[in-house]
């Protein structure tokens, strides 16, 4: 699917400024408050565990949704998109200078074994990978909008940075943000009007190397996700206890607050296995709500970039709705165990406010751009 050849503004036609997207703007607040709400609902049990405040995670949550909505109201009515081809770069180097202070200094935080986090103190943290998904977006919608060459002088800087930034965010570990960053490069490059016929070798020749960097931890991920009895108290019990909360869910749930595996069985329900406190407690029906949701969205994102007057607006429409659509079908794979499991959380739902933030932010460049369409003029100059 090439956007390149679409919507070429001729003598007859202007650009004109109308309101954002309403469908889009309806359909993530309805994904904000599911968020919000669920997150009250798992993190208040989590909470409890840890004998502190049942708002604490929600009221965190609150405050990166506060914030991620001045963000996105701001890049909306205030902001011109293209403005961002000359902030591509800046902003790319700024990333990779947050993931080396958190891979090399003090200020890097380890949770889980992994380090992905800045700690400022005082409570005061944030993920700088989830920076990492606009600025690779920004910068190969930048680079792409102008030609697809891949060996071009010009572009060897930007590959040079996402190389550094894919190392550093694999060293932490983070292979599913890796690879979501890998998957939306190349969707850029083939919506460009890229050759599927350099997709499919450089993904073939990749095989090997992703095989060759697969640690023990991540093999266990792979053959527990085929057989999950095979250590169930062990790799296995996180995904057993998703399907288990599945499975009670049923059809309509049990009820908005009434999980049980939440309470001591499922230990992230609060982030990576959001959506099984969700289908436990709304049952099928609200789990294919959230579904169809997010395919929703996906839909009016990809409709606001075919409709985009410029090359640069449509690869940054496109990249964006492809980075968000991809993380929340991975994290509901995840979770109903369609695929391994990875740690990666539902865009707008999970809690994180480094998440939430980003992703408003990244929303808003979306409605930015959705206000820019063109309108036809007609021979006699009537409109």
């Amino acid at each position: 699917m090439s956007l390149r050849n679409e919507n070429r503004i001729d003598l007859s036609q202007q650009t004109i400024t109308t309101p954002p997207d309403k469908t889009l703007i309806l359909v993530s607040v309805f994904i904000v408050v599911i968020g919000i709400m669920s997150v009250f609902s798992a993190g208040s049990a989590r909470a409890i565990r840890e004998n502190i405040t049942p708002l604490y995670y929600v009221l965190r949550h609150l405050i990166g949704f506060l914030i991620g909505v001045v963000a996105c109201s701001f890049i909306i009515f205030k902001f011109d998109y293209k403005k961002l081809k000359n902030l591509a770069l800046p902003f790319a180097f700024f990333v990779l200078f947050l993931l080396i202070l958190t891979a090399f200094t003090p200020l890097g935080y380890t949770a889980g074994g992994a380090t992905r986090w800045l700690n400022f103190g005082g409570g005061i943290r944030f993920q700088p990978s989830e920076f990492a998904k606009l600025a690779v977006v920004l910068c190969f919608a930048n680079i792409f909008s102008k030609d697809i060459r891949i060996l071009d002088s010009n572009k060897y800087i930007y590959y040079f940075l996402f190389g550094l930034i894919l190392l550093l965010v694999l060293k932490q570990p983070n292979l599913s943000m890796a690879l979501l960053l890998l998957m939306t490069t190349f969707g850029i490059y083939f919506c460009a009007g890229g050759s599927i016929k350099f997709i499919l070798s450089s993904v073939i020749c990749a095989i090997p190397v992703g095989f060759l960097y697969l640690r023990g931890y991540q093999w266990d991920r792979i053959l527990t996700w085929l057989n999950p009895d095979r250590d169930p108290r062990g790799t296995g019990y996180n995904i057993i206890q998703s399907l288990i909360a599945f499975a009670e869910g049923g059809l309509i749930g049990v009820g908005y607050g009434n999980s049980k595996q939440k309470l001591s069985w499922l230990p992230e329900g609060h982030t990576d296995f959001i959506f099984s406190v969700i289908a436990e407690e709304f049952g099928f029906i609200g789990s294919v709500f959230i579904v169809i949701l997010f395919l929703v969205f996906i839909m009016r994102g990809f409709l606001i970039a075919t409709r985009c007057p410029d090359m640069f607006g449509k690869l940054l429409a496109f990249g964006i709705t492809f980075s968000i659509g991809t993380q929340a079908l991975l994290n509901m794979a995840v979770a109903s165990s369609f695929i391994p499991a990875t740690g990666i959380p539902m865009p707008f739902i999970s809690y994180g406010s480094s998440s939430l933030v980003v992703t408003m932010c990244m929303l808003g460049i979306l409605l930015n751009i959705s206000r820019k369409k063109v309108r036809r003029i007609m021979p006699n100059g009537v409109n």
